[in-house]
């Protein structure tokens, strides 16, 4: 006990654990962090209000944890509940560092969700794909900035944050590549460097900055931008930067003249078209996740969980009808 005490792991400091858990979002990530993550920190102390009011962190049991997570959990889809409880996850883990408790509260928990709320990602299938790459090459100019943004996620799986910054400088033609090393921030409007210390956020680190390979196809389409005259490929002549709804009204109206009816299908719904084109094309996950640049598999294979189970009913027809040949 005196050895313990004396290596800062006792503490008579026992705080209200919605209090404690603001105190640790404010202190450790704060800085660094987009709008959307602090907002959720934010959202998560409320909840924690709520449900403990001004219970103490030494008077949260796993018992109670597990509790709180089956309320929790009955109107949320999965990914929300797990985005919850890692963040309280990682304060609790500080706590015990600090001394506060013991025993860690969320160990061998069971999440659980609401699937019926679940909503998975639409994506084009590869005729449709086909069609709406055929519609937005049809009389294109370089002044139709909206459809030449759309090609390029269609071709790269880049974020729409990476294609809004990307420079002449970035591509290799002669070597068939992308190179991407920055992305904008929509919250701060401002060009993040992926090589800067500036990326501190929970998806993104030292692997975001990577090379796309790309076909001839894709590079002499962007080629006809070079009329515009800008550093950056995405600007018209004016000057002008599409938005992300100008870009969604884009695809929206090529959708309705190609007939494809895909509620909620954006911008962002072709970067999940180009990931399932590859699996479904026999790509393999870890090549996807190098392109996707996630850090580890893991990401990858959670990200598109359903779209895996649907290629493993496929594989499965395709496993019987080897046997049958037997």
């Amino acid at each position: 006990m005196e050895v313990t005490k004396y290596n800062n792991q006792i503490t008579n400091k026992d705080p209200i654990f919605a209090e404690y858990f603001l105190e640790w979002a404010n202190t450790y990530k704060k800085t660094g962090t987009s709008n959307n993550i602090k907002n959720r920190y934010k959202t998560i102390y409320k909840l924690l209000l709520d449900y403990f009011g001004k219970l103490k962190v030494t008077k949260i049991t796993k018992l109670k944890y597990q509790e709180f997570i089956n309320y929790y959990g009955k109107d949320r889809v999965k990914d929300t509940v797990k985005k919850t409880d890692g963040s309280i996850r990682s304060c609790v883990k500080d706590a015990i560092s600090e001394g506060i408790i013991s025993k860690n509260l969320t160990d061998r928990l069971k999440l659980t969700w609401n699937d019926e709320r679940t909503i998975k990602v639409e994506y084009l299938e590869f005729n449709q794909i086909k069609s709406l790459k055929n519609s937005l090459l049809k009389d294109i100019k370089p002044n139709y900035i909206s459809r030449y943004m759309l090609l390029t996620i269609i071709y790269t799986c880049m974020r729409p944050g990476e294609i809004r910054v990307l420079t002449w400088n970035n591509i290799d033609f002669k070597h068939l590549e992308i190179h991407i090393t920055k992305s904008w921030d929509y919250d701060n409007n401002k060009i993040i460097d992926y090589d800067s210390n500036e990326i501190n956020k929970e998806t993104k680190n030292k692997t975001s900055t990577r090379v796309i390979k790309v076909d001839q196809k894709l590079l002499d389409i962007l080629n006809q931008l070079k009329a515009n005259n800008h550093e950056r490929l995405f600007i018209d002549e004016l000057g002008t930067i599409p938005s992300s709804s100008a870009v969604n009204k884009v695809l929206r109206k090529q959708l309705d003249i190609l007939g494809i009816k895909k509620k909620g299908f954006h911008f962002h719904s072709l970067k999940h078209t180009h990931v399932a084109l590859l699996l479904f094309k026999g790509i393999d996950l870890y090549s996807i996740s190098k392109r996707l640049r996630h850090s580890n598999m893991s990401i990858t294979a959670n990200t598109y969980a359903y779209m895996l189970d649907e290629l493993k009913q496929k594989s499965d027809n395709q496993i019987i009808e080897v046997l049958d040949e037997i």
